[in-house]
């Protein structure tokens, strides 16, 4: 085992003071104003990006959207149910000023059940459209892209209206989800093909084209989670299994006894993005960027060096989280040896992609290193000593593991593990890997 001849150092465990950490631990708000500050439900964070979206958030297009209690609530509720015999009838029915949902039966039939407005909740909306009922605008994620400009040319698979969050105004402030937004015209319409039925109390219940699906880790969003099992929610809040395919017409089977409220860590799927739900609750538990930070300088403290060309390694700023710095460290992602930039064992009959490790001539993919940003992915705070492979985000070991596990959906019908910070399809035996640093000579 030549790993032992190598001189290591594995990021030591971070001993930091028990109130430096506390203060590390809560949000700023949570500091600064703890009575004024307004009640938080949680906060939606996109998978796939490292902080912010490419070319920066703007306005309600962001990588992550905070729910907040609203000054005056905008919660709805079903109310009445008609029966009209002409979809024209219907129309007439659901006016401007109600929110109603109709389920297109036949050409000869459309129900509409109407909502009436509920002072005990509010709603946010997410979804594809810019318009204004929408809260968080969401758009397809491509894996690895740099900007904008590579996710326009596909065509979304995200519903302009895909789904709503309905959160109780009162303790213990309770979020549940449902498929379909309400339209500019407060309506939600469900046309013939798509995916509906009767249900046994005489209400009317369906499905969304590419369906809403959801996660609920099981332990929580903690360092013991354990992934859940992937569920489709109903336009009226019912879990169902999964379809055969995203769309297809037949319905899952009614699962009685799991519920659309979401928990820590739940994974919501609008097929074209994922939604990690963060509670309040759970972020107080979360390192801040503060926090992550502070392991950031304690493992460029500890000054690793590259074993070839003994210069001393550091990770970028996390503000300059996208542009290769010339004291980056890089891995061999088949042993996990850092080294700094260099040309050493580059066969060009491997395509240039492949390295041979000088440490321990093992061969494999050669990446830069780029710390995971976005504390809200982290299921604890633990010192950055793994990467996900083949794309070099590197967070805590139980962050990287739990990520692993999960199967993401991924296009219409299949599932892959992917990297939480960039999207990519996780490769390897695990997935990830454990960094061995080389500590300085002197």
């Amino acid at each position: 085992n030549n790993e032992k001849s190598v001189p290591q150092l594995l990021i030591r465990d971070l001993k930091f003071e028990k109130n430096s950490l506390a203060k590390l631990m809560f949000s700023p708000d949570q500091e600064n104003h703890p009575s004024k500050a307004p009640v938080k439900y949680g906060e939606l964070i996109v998978l796939g990006y490292n902080g912010s979206l490419p070319n920066g958030d703007r306005g309600r297009r962001k990588s992550r959207f905070a729910l907040f209690k609203r000054p005056k609530a905008n919660g709805v509720k079903p109310s009445t149910v008609h029966i009209a015999c002409t979809p024209q009838a219907a129309k007439a029915i659901s006016n401007k000023d109600q929110h109603s949902i109709s389920y297109t039966l036949s050409r000869a039939q459309t129900v509409v059940v109407e909502y009436t407005h509920d002072s005990n909740t509010d709603m946010f909306q997410i979804g594809r459209s810019t318009e204004s009922p929408i809260d968080f605008v969401v758009t397809d994620t491509v894996p690895g892209s740099q900007s904008n400009s590579d996710t326009q040319s596909v065509q979304s698979t995200i519903s302009r209206f895909a789904c709503r969050i309905i959160c109780e105004r009162n303790p213990p402030f309770t979020a549940r989800i449902y498929a379909a937004g309400f339209d500019s015209s407060k309506n939600i319409f469900l046309g013939e093909k798509a995916a509906k039925w009767k249900t046994s109390d005489g209400q009317m219940d369906g499905l969304t084209t590419n369906g809403v699906l959801v996660m609920h880790p099981r332990n929580g969003f903690t360092e013991d989670s354990k992934p859940g099992v992937w569920r489709e929610i109903s336009v009226c809040g019912n879990v169902f299994s999964l379809r055969e395919t995203r769309s297809a017409q037949q319905r899952g089977k009614m699962v009685e006894n799991e519920t659309n409220q979401l928990q820590d860590g739940s994974l919501i799927d609008l097929c074209g993005a994922t939604l990690l739900w963060r509670t309040a609750e759970g972020l107080a538990r979360t390192p801040t960027v503060k926090h992550l930070e502070a392991l950031r300088q304690e493992i460029n403290a500890a000054r690793p060096q590259c074993p070839v060309g003994f210069n001393t390694l550091a990770f970028p700023s996390m503000k300059r989280k996208d542009v290769v710095d010339e004291k980056q460290p890089w891995v061999y992602l088949n042993c996990g040896h850092v080294h700094g930039y260099h040309n050493w064992g580059n066969k060009e009959e491997r395509d240039g992609k492949d390295r041979e490790c000088p440490m321990c001539r093992s061969v494999g993919p050669y990446v830069p290193l780029w710390l995971g940003c976005e504390a809200g992915f982290y299921v604890d705070a633990g010192p950055p000593t793994h990467a996900f492979s083949p794309c070099g985000h590197v967070c805590s070991e139980k962050t990287t593991a739990y990520w692993s596990q999960i199967p993401l959906p991924h296009g219409t019908h299949t599932f892959h593990a992917a990297c939480p910070f960039c999207a990519h399809q996780l490769a390897g035996e695990q997935g990830y890997i454990r960094l061995i640093f080389q500590g300085p000579l002197d």
